[in-house]
C-alpha cells in the first residue's frame, strides 16, 4: 500500500515495483500504543527499501521508542513494555509487494523451507483467517508470499482497532487505501469495523470509513467521545446496509439523521429510511426528546435501542419511539430518571414485541406504569427494575399474572416488595431462570422456598442484604441444585 506521496523504484520484470509511503508528524511526540498491524521500517535508506521484503504497517515509531511503545495482543488487549521519557515522531509507512524483484544478495543464498512454507496456499488461508488485525499485518511481514496471502480480501471483512494514543485516524485511512487497491476507492469485502475506545478518532476517520466502505454493517466507536453528529450523518447516509451502531459514550452525538444531500437523491417514500436494527447510545448524555424523535422517525426498524444513562430523556420522548419504532424487542432506560409512568404506557404499546426491559433507577416508576407493561406484554422475558422503589407487591402480582414466560428478574433495592409478590411469581412464573433481590428488606424465608419449589429451572438467586436464614438458603439448593446462590451470611456455606 502505498500513501499518496509514494515514489515508484526500478524494477525487474513485467509489472512489478516497489511503492514505499512515509508520512512523518515532526510536531507530535506523543508515545501512540501500535494497532493491530505493526512493522518497522525505520533506519532504512531508499535503495534498501526497494529491496527489502514489503513490509506493510500503520504506526511505527523509531527504533528507540520501538521496544517502549504498548503493543496489542493477539486478542486486541493492551500489552504493558518499559517506557521511556521522550518519543520520537510517528510515522505511517506500507510497501506494495514486488512480484518478479530478487535482489543479487538473495539469488546467491541457499533458501532452507520451513515445515510450514510446504503448506498450500488455500491452508494458509484459512489459518489467517482465525488472526486479528494486527496479528495479520506482522504476518504479511514474512516474505513476500505471506503479504499476498495476509492481504487477500476475503481475510478483511472486519477491522478491529484499540488504544487509547492510537492514531486511529491514520490506521484507518492507510488501512482502508490498500483494501481500496483491487477495486478503486472502495473496500467491497469490509463489512465491520470496532475501534471501541480509540479516544482519537476524529470525524476525519469516520468520513474515511463513509467513503471506503460502502458495504458496511456494523461499527463500533463506544468510547470515541471527539466524533460528531456530522460524522455519523455521513456514515449512515453512505452506508445503507448499516444495521449494528454502537455510539455509547460518544457525548457529542445528539441525534442520527441522513445528511441534506442523501435526503435530497432519495424519494420522498424511503428519504428517510436508515436500516439499523441495533443501537446503543449509553452515556449520551447530549441526546435529548426531540433527538430521540428524529432518530426514531429515520430508523423504523430497530429492534434492540439502550439509552442507559440518557438522563435528559422524558416520558414524550417514548411516545415517539412506540409511534415509529413498534418492532422494538430490547429496550433500556436505565438511570433515565426523568421517565416515569406516563413513560410505561407508551413503552406498552410496543406490545407483543418486548422481550426485554430495563427501567433500573427509574424513581419515578410505579405500580401504575408496571401494570401497563404487564397488561399489554405478555411475552416479557427479562425485566430489570432495580431501585424502582415505587414498585410493591401489587406491581409483581399484575406482572406474574400476565407474564408467564419470564425468564429473568431484578427488583433488588425495592424496598415493598416481600414474601407476597414472590408467591405470586412463583406461582405463575414457573420458568424463572434468574431473579435478584439484592437489599430487600422485606424478603423472608418464606418467599425463597415458594420460589426454589415451584421454580426447578433457577440458576442465579441474588439475596444479598436480605434478611434471610441458612435454613432458607438451604432448602434453596436441595430443590434448585444449579442454582447459583449470591449471599451475605456467613452461617450460610
Amino acid at each position: 500500500m502505498g500513501a499518496n506521496n509514494g515514489k515508484q523504484y526500478g524494477s525487474e520484470g513485467k509489472g512489478s515495483s516497489s511503492i514505499s509511503s512515509d508520512i512523518s508528524s515532526s510536531t507530535d511526540h506523543t508515545p501512540t500504543k501500535a494497532p493491530k498491524n505493526v512493522a518497522t521500517t525505520e533506519g532504512l535508506d531508499s535503495s534498501t527499501r526497494t529491496l527489502s521484503t514489503p513490509s506493510p504497517g500503520l504506526i511505527l515509531p523509531s527504533k528507540s521508542s520501538s521496544l517502549s511503545s504498548p503493543a496489542l495482543s493477539s486478542n486486541g488487549h493492551e500489552t504493558n513494555s518499559s517506557s521511556s521519557s521522550s518519543a520520537p515522531a510517528e510515522t505511517v509507512a506500507v510497501v506494495h509487494p514486488q512480484p518478479g524483484t530478487h535482489t543479487r544478495s538473495r539469488q546467491s543464498k541457499t533458501h532452507h523451507h520451513a515445515p510450514i512454507d510446504l503448506l498450500p496456499d488455500h491452508t494458509l488461508l484459512q489459518i489467517f483467517s482465525h488472526l486479528s488485525t494486527n496479528q495479520l499485518c506482522r504476518c504479511a511481514r514474512v516474505c513476500r508470499r505471506w503479504y499476498n496471502l495476509a492481504w487477500d480480501p476475503r481475510l478483511w471483512s472486519t477491522v478491529r482497532l484499540t488504544g487509547e494514543l492510537l492514531h486511529v485516524d491514520r490506521a484507518i485511512r492507510v488501512l482502508t487505501h490498500r483494501l481500496c487497491q483491487d477495486t478503486p476507492n472502495v473496500c467491497l469485502t469490509l463489512e465491520t469495523v470496532m475501534v471501541n475506545g480509540c479516544k482519537r478518532l476524529t470525524d476525519r476517520g469516520m468520513h474515511v470509513v463513509a467513503q471506503c466502505c460502502p458495504e458496511l454493517r456494523r461499527l463500533e466507536v463506544s468510547g470515541c467521545y471527539n466524533i460528531s453528529n456530522e460524522a455519523v450523518f455521513e456514515v449512515v447516509s453512505r452506508c445503507p446496509n448499516l444495521e449494528h451502531l454502537n455510539l455509547s459514550g460518544c457525548s457529542k452525538v445528539t441525534c442520527i439523521s441522513l445528511t441534506q444531500e442523501a435526503s435530497l437523491q432519495l424519494s420522498p417514500l424511503h428519504g428517510q429510511q436508515i436500516s439499523i436494527h441495533f443501537l446503543d447510545m449509553t452515556d449520551c448524555f447530549s441526546l435529548e426528546d426531540e433527538g430521540l424523535r428524529t432518530i426514531a422517525s429515520h430508523c423504523p426498524r430497530l429492534t434492540h435501542l439502550y439509552l442507559r444513562r440518557c438522563t435528559r430523556l422524558t416520558d414524550e420522548a417514548l411516545r415517539h419511539l412506540a409511534l415509529h419504532c413498534p418492532s422494538v424487542r430490547e429496550l433500556s432506560l436505565s438511570d433515565c430518571r426523568l421517565i416515569g409512568d406516563f413513560g410505561l404506557r407508551e413503552v406498552a404499546r410496543l406490545e407483543g414485541c418486548l422481550r426485554y426491559l430495563s427501567v433500573a433507577h427509574c424513581t419515578r416508576i410505579t405500580d401504575v406504569g408496571m401494570r401497563y407493561v404487564a397488561r399489554y406484554c405478555p411475552r416479557l422475558r427479562y425485566l430489570n427494575a432495580r431501585g424502582c422503589e415505587g414498585l410493591t407487591d401489587h406491581g409483581l402480582s399484575h406482572l406474574a399474572r400476565s407474564c408467564p414466560k419470564l425468564k429473568s428478574l431484578d427488583v433488588g433495592k425495592c424496598p415493598l416488595v416481600s414474601d407476597s409478590g414472590l408467591e405470586q411469581l412463583a406461582m405463575y412464573c414457573q420458568g424463572l431462570r434468574r431473579v435478584s433481590l439484592r437489599a430487600c428488606e422485606s424478603v423472608t424465608g418464606r418467599g425463597l422456598k415458594a420460589l426454589a419449589a415451584n421454580c426447578c429451572e433457577l440458576q442465579l438467586l441474588n439475596v444479598q442484604d436480605c434478611e434471610v436464614s441458612p435454613e432458607a438458603l438451604r432448602f434453596v439448593r436441595r430443590h434448585c441444585r444449579r442454582c447459583v446462590i449470591e449471599h451475605t451470611n456467613p452461617a450460610f456455606y
